[in-house]
């Protein structure tokens, strides 16, 4: 991918999943109103920890909570950075 961030130790970097334009039945939902993602793919990780190894890997879709981890801009693309403890589920 060609990505030059390196986490460090037990963190996690997340490429979030767009968020929703239009609800199930057809409305399109304005960018005021569009909730925050809370899913997203997992493109880099830390070593992990001596006490702690990382279960995440690279490719991993995940579930994360909405207020989790530093929202950061790089190369025009947004990113989330946090540790794998705010990682709610692998789907």
């Amino acid at each position: 991918m060609g990505l030059n961030i390196k986490p460090l130790a037990d963190r996690v970097l997340i490429e979030p999943s767009q968020a929703e334009t239009k609800t199930a039945s057809g409305i399109i939902i304005p960018d005021n109103a569009k909730e925050k993602p809370q899913k997203g793919n997992v493109v880099a990780i830390g070593n992990g920890t001596k006490d702690e190894p990382l279960t995440v890997k690279v490719g991993d879709a995940v579930l994360y909570g909405k207020y989790a981890g530093t929202e950061l801009k790089f190369e025009g693309k947004d990113y989330l950075i946090m540790k794998e403890s705010d990682i709610l589920a692998i789907v």
